[in-house]
């Protein structure tokens, strides 16, 4: 099962975490698309990826770096709109992530039914401990393998002190 990532990328790229300041790359936008695929920051190379900037696209940077990722500048809305326009057209939106710090956007995606992850979750995502079995532990021993043992620690607690 792929995953769908919708990401606020001004609110990424302004985030405190974000490794802005060590690229040699003058625009923010172009780093956050390395740092996407570099990374791999959105798990398996078959998840869908769709970056909404606010505003304009910068007409001197070439596609080339946007294989992969969806790009999408809002133009006359705001990014937060943008992002709500495409969560609602999601066929199944519990396959969908949207990466986002502001209250109003993970507040409507927890309604869509939506995953909604933090930016801070999102730069620097700790691997999860593996999961426990739930339930109780099966004994792998037979009748009679336990009620030796049985009659053996009886004799040791009781007899041999």
């Amino acid at each position: 099962m792929s995953l769908q990532y919708i990401i606020d990328g001004y609110n990424v790229i302004r985030h405190p975490e974000f490794p802005l300041s060590r690229s040699k790359d003058p625009a923010p936008c172009a780093v956050l698309l390395k740092q996407i695929k570099l990374r791999r920051l959105c798990g398996s190379p078959k998840n869908k990826i769709t970056v909404v900037f606010d505003g304009y696209p910068d007409l001197s940077r070439q596609k080339s770096d946007r294989e992969e990722i969806n790009v999408i500048f809002s133009k006359g809305e705001t990014a937060d709109s943008r992002i709500k326009k495409i969560l609602e057209t999601q066929v199944n939106p519990r396959n969908t992530v949207v990466v986002s710090d502001d209250k109003e956007i993970r507040f409507f995606v927890k309604a869509a039914g939506a995953r909604s992850l933090g930016v801070e979750e999102f730069i620097n995502p700790k691997v999860k401990p593996p999961r426990k079995e739930e339930g109780p532990i099966k004994a792998e021993l037979t009748y009679s393998q336990i009620d030796k043992i049985n009659r053996e620690l009886k004799t040791r607690w009781l007899y041999n002190e």
